[in-house]
């Protein structure tokens, strides 16, 4: 029945009537029980299917499963159907109704796997997609809602909603109708649902709501869970070719007739050309025994693997490889290749399958030759896609290299299996002295390989199902690095003496093990640390976990020495902390490149994380302590040894861990580590002399100060975290603190770290549950002062706020050191700084009180700040006089010496905004002499052309003619010819006449004395030169207006020769003047017209 034809590629396996063609058997299928007959899933023991299941719990079924369901779920689960078929002459309708039934996937995990992304990384229950949890153990709403969007979570939702019905199984074929309720803005919809599935396995799926996505859509979802959770709900029938072969002719066509009657909008159209290939002798479709049957179940050629949508796993691809470098974009590439360890861990051959898609996406992108014909280098997106099909980003070794070493690696090393086979292999006759030993000094055994390499080999046999396998591998690496350790102690002990003195180390392993795209000590970690995993409830052997997915439950990590080559109080809890902090320790060089650094950085924290996690006993204490002293003594080995070098990567995130850490049980360890770490040599002027342990990258560090750290600035930031950190546990301790203090001077070299540092210890001493730490007090303020010398002769927009901050802080800290930043100003700050914030902060009353001073400690605060604010004068006139002149009111002698340096420096570098500025202060303090002789001093730097009717400094110029006409005749007499020197604006000096005209000059004189007299005669001077200059100041005016007049400025101009002539007519014979200059004007511009015109309606 089951024949083979030469058909489109859509067809199913063909299936024909017992007699019908040569290649079919008689008899092959026995009867059944009559068109249309169907049964229901649940076998004669239902509860024995169920426990087969997983729906009950082992142990407490009704009845013992029956021989036919024990053989049938095993042909089910490995023979396709056509081999069945094929093997045996005679099939009883009820084995074939137990083998399609158990055809059927009996785990929801896949069935997760196949709809979720994997929300966790090891832990089952967020493999399953379980509610993310925050760091203390709570739900994370975020994470909450982002998972129940999840097609797994919202088919559970409609399967638990009641939305799946007509679930009708034919053969290897499931359907049923899935309805989507009805939302705000969307209306109720019905999803047609088709599944097609072959060996435990779906191997197909459709539905009608058009999902296009690498995962099953929530329907395909619930109908599949509905087939899983309610078995005995779902009606049975055989495949459709076994029913059409029980019907005669006058059924079949009845059958045919009813199904096009019923779709024929559908289907006439095919059924009609199909009768005519039928009724066509040499027809395609007559040459091929039977017919295709989509329900029939597989052939003995299919492939037997889940669905997968493989063109939606090359969109994702290509939509990561379009966003360029958009943050965020790479997230969905990292989760498809978080799906792929998923498959591979369950030996899912779709995950070699969807990683070659996911290459061969790549490769196809056609930048690539494009960047090659170029020369381009890879940029750093497409670095982090090589890096996850485990590349390197060492010219030396690329991803292709990485690929053959791989197609040469082997697992038929007898050590190698040994290992890996067996809990107790060992051999305690074995003598620890040669360099690549097989066992240790304990018989324990070891397994030497390039330690990416072997971290890949464990990372391997968890991704493909092999944890047993896998711990026992990374159980003999942890143990080779330990030894290899402590090698190299012993080595680093007999060269430690040259080494110091030459001041030179170098790099022991250029390839990190912390930030590698292997990520070896993260694959060492999570290995041993799922061993140690203790969870109340057990996920395997459950079909239905999801119930169990939701428990936020928190996870514990228990010491288990299993393992039987374990020391006494070892265990997979201390194996994995204690390799955590081998890798974060060892020395090694800052790799090049953006992603590179950034992954480094990332990948360290991300250990530090997992560290964090586990709660510190006594045991795990001494492996802290233990790893500690030997990354102090370890030399070049380690990244806190004596002498490291310059270009590799700083240890300050991790001993800021170990600082935490140890600091409760060994302080002493704890802050010699944390100091340690505290150098950044990368930013020191020259690297140590004979550094030529790097020689490829000379070139780049000659030229240049640093090397390209594209991270440098997190770095800095991560070294700040560290001292801030060690300040903060040093408070109250007075040798610690300074020794902090030290070391943050000589090793930050960045202001702004520094001063938050500053800030950070103010804060810490100054908490309002505790009296002022004096100690801290003064680191902060020494800080402070490092902050201010730095900056000083450097651009900084934080240079104000830092200056207001020292002062806060010497002002908490006490007088005496207010007055010693006033004394070594010249230091510290800026003139304009000194004067404007620090002296004038100092003599405020706020500043008095709070330091509860007597007047004798006033008043020798006050001298410092005189003392101050005269030497900022003299050394910056222009932006400092007028704050020393208000420092030194109180002081005759010093006020004096003030006005005095003012006077100095107005002919030579002040400016007549400045003088202007002080002599109004002058008056406005009672010193109208004074204020008059710094206008007139101002007047002689001012020039006011013609056409400046707006300039800013008009009302100077104003305010000082007032002045001198409030004074007397003969300071107005004294200031009017520095005015028509300075200014050519005619509207200006008229409205100085006018104002001089008002008034008789005078008339409040000094101490308040009126004196009486005639307003001055415009005839006289010094009124007759000002109308003068004001006159001729129109006539120049006038012209150079009409040079370049233009038509739309013609009644403007009108209205400024009215005021001209109101000028004019100041004069006894101004009427005469205006006259002849009309005149003038209407003879030189006779060729504007229409300008003239006005001028003659307006003036005759």
């Amino acid at each position: 029945m089951a024949e083979r034809g030469q058909l489109p590629a859509p067809a199913k396996r063909l299936c024909c009537r017992p007699g019908y063609g040569s290649a079919c058997r008689p008899g092959q299928r026995a009867g059944g029980a009559g068109p249309g007959s169907g049964a229901l899933c649940a076998g004669p023991s239902s509860a024995a299917a169920a426990a087969a299941l997983g729906l009950l719990p082992l142990g407490k079924t009704q009845s013992p499963e029956s021989l036919l369901d024990i053989a049938a779920r095993k042909v089910a689960e490995k023979w396709p159907f056509q081999r069945v078929e094929e093997r045996f002459e005679r099939i009883p309708e009820p084995v074939q109704r137990r083998i399609v039934y158990w055809s059927f996937p009996r785990s929801e995990r896949e069935i997760c796997m196949y709809s979720s992304f994997n929300t966790g990384a090891d832990d089952p229950a967020a493999a399953a997609g379980g509610v993310a949890t925050a760091p203390g153990g709570a739900a994370d709403p975020a994470a909450a809602a982002d998972e129940n969007r999840l097609p797994f979570r919202r088919g559970i939702a409609l399967l638990d909603g009641g939305c799946v019905d007509n679930v009708l199984q034919v053969g290897f074929h499931l359907s049923g109708t899935v309805t989507e309720p009805a939302m705000q803005s969307e209306p109720e919809t019905v999803c047609n649902v088709a599944i097609s599935f072959d060996r435990c396995k779906i191997t197909s799926v459709t539905c009608s709501c058009g999902n296009k996505d690498i995962f099953y859509c929530a329907h395909v979802v619930a109908l599949s869970l509905y087939r899983i959770r309610k078995p005995d709900q779902v009606k049975l029938h055989l495949p459709i070719s076994e029913t059409l072969f029980q019907m005669n002719r006058d059924q079949l066509q009845k059958f045919v007739q009813y199904l096009i009657t019923v779709h024929h909008t559908e289907v006439l159209p095919t059924a009609q050309k199909l009768a005519d290939e039928i009724l066509s002798q040499n027809s395609e479709i007559n040459q091929v025994h039977g017919a295709p049957d989509p329900t029939a179940g597989a052939s003995i050629d299919d492939e037997n693997c889940w669905h997968l949508d493989e063109e939606q796993v090359q969109e994702q691809v290509k939509l990561f490889l379009s966003q360029g470098g958009y943050h965020g974009s790479g997230k969905q590439l990292n989760l498809l290749f978080a799906k792929v360890r998923e498959m591979l861990k369950m030996r899912d051959s779709n995950g070699a399958r969807m990683l070659t898609l996911i290459t061969e996406q790549f490769m196809a992108d056609p930048r690539l030759s494009l960047w090659r014909q170029q020369g381009t280098a890879m940029t750093d997106k497409y670095r982090q896609l090589w890096d996850e099909l485990d590349s390197s980003n060492r010219p030396h070794r690329t991803v292709f290299t990485r690929a053959i070493e791989a197609c040469d690696l082997h697992w038929q090393d007898s050590h190698l299996q040994h290992i890996i086979n067996s809990d107790l292999y060992a051999n305690y006759c074995y003598h620890d002295d040669t360099e690549n030993l097989l066992f240790d000094s304990q018989g324990w055994p070891l397994w030497h390989e390039h330690v990416p390499t072997a971290c890949a080999r464990v990372d391997a046999l968890r991704s493909h199902g092999y944890p047993r396998e896998a711990l026992r591998l990374a159980i003999a690496i942890v143990n080779t690095l330990r030894r290899q350790q402590q090698k190299q102690l012993e080595m680093f002990r007999a060269q430690k003496k040259e080494l110091l003195h030459r001041g030179v180390t170098s790099i022991t392993n250029l390839e990190g093990w912390v930030g590698h795209p292997l990520d070896p000590i993260g694959t060492l970690f999570s290995s041993l640390m799922e061993a140690c995993r203790v969870d109340d409830e057990s996920f395997h052997g459950f079909s239905d976990f999801t119930d169990h997915m939701g428990q936020c439950k928190s996870l514990e990590y228990h010491h288990l020495p299993a393992h039987k080559l374990f020391e006494e109080g070892e265990s997979y809890l201390t194996l994995a902390v204690e390799v955590a902090l081998i890798g974060l320790g060892q020395q090694r060089i800052m790799p090049d490149g953006l992603y590179a650094q950034e992954k480094v950085c990332r990948n360290e924290e991300q250990l530090i994380s997992k560290l964090q996690e586990i709660e510190l006993d006594d045991t795990l204490v001494k492996i802290f302590r233990k790893q500690a002293v030997f990354l102090l003594e370890a030399g070049p080995y380690s990244g806190l040894g004596e002498v490291t070098h310059r270009e590799s990567v700083p240890m300050h995130t991790f001993a800021k861990y170990l600082f935490t850490s140890l600091l409760p049980h060994d302080a002493e360890l704890a802050y010699k580590t944390a100091l340690r770490a505290m150098r950044l040599l990368v930013l020191e002027s020259t690297a140590p002399s004979g550094d030529m342990s790097r020689p490829h990258h000379i070139a780049s560090v000659v030229p240049n100060r640093y090397p390209r750290w594209f991270t440098l600035s997190h770095i800095e930031s991560q070294q700040c975290e560290l001292a801030s950190t060690m300040l903060t546990a040093a408070k109250g301790d007075v040798r610690r603190l300074e020794t902090v203090l030290e070391s943050i001077q000589k090793n930050i070299h960045s202001s702004s770290h520094i001063f938050k540092l500053a800030q950070d210890a103010f804060k810490i001493a100054t908490l309002m549950d505790s009296l002022p730490d004096i100690t801290l007090l003064k680191v902060s303020l020494e800080l402070g002062l490092q902050v201010m010398r730095m900056t000083l002769s450097t651009l900084n927009w934080r240079r104000r706020e830092m200056v207001r901050w020292l002062v806060t802080c010497a002002t908490e800290v006490g007088v005496y050191a207010l007055d010693s930043i006033m004394q070594n100003w010249f230091t510290l700050f800026t003139p304009t700084e000194a004067t404007s914030i620090v002296a004038t902060t100092v003599m405020s009353n706020s500043t008095i009180v709070r330091l509860h001073l007597d007047c004798h400690q006033q008043e020798k605060l006050a001298g410092s700040a005189r003392t101050l604010a005269l030497q900022c004068a003299m050394k910056d006139p222009q932006n400092c006089a007028l704050s020393a002149l208000t420092l030194c009111e109180k002081d005759h002698i010093a006020f004096e010496t003030a006005y005095q340096i003012v006077l100095d420096a107005a002919t030579t570098g002040m400016s007549y905004s400045q003088l202007f500025t002080i002599a109004r202060y002058m008056e406005h303090r009672g010193y109208p002499m004074r204020a008059y002789k710094l206008a007139t001093l101002a007047m002689t730097h001012l020039n006011l052309s013609y056409n400046q009717d707006t300039h800013p400094a008009i009302n100077d110029v104003l305010w000082a003619c007032a002045l001198s006409h409030s004074l007397g005749k003969n300071e107005l007499a004294a200031i009017i010819p520095l005015v028509v020197k300075s200014v050519k604006c005619a509207t200006v000096l008229s409205d100085i006449l006018r104002r001089c005209t008002l008034t008789t000059p005078g008339m409040v004189g000094l101490h308040g004395r009126r004196n009486s007299g005639k307003l001055m005669s415009l005839d006289k001077a010094p009124l007759r030169q000002l109308l003068d200059a004001t006159i001729g100041a129109y006539i120049n005016t006038t012209h150079s207006r009409l040079t370049h007049i233009s038509p739309r400025h013609y009644s403007e101009f009108i209205e400024f020769l009215s005021k001209a002539r109101e000028t004019f007519l100041m004069a006894h014979d101004g009427h005469i003047q205006f006259t002849q200059f009309i005149d003038n004007l209407k003879q030189i511009y006779k060729g504007k017209k229409k300008l003239m015109m006005l001028v003659r309606e307006r003036f005759g």
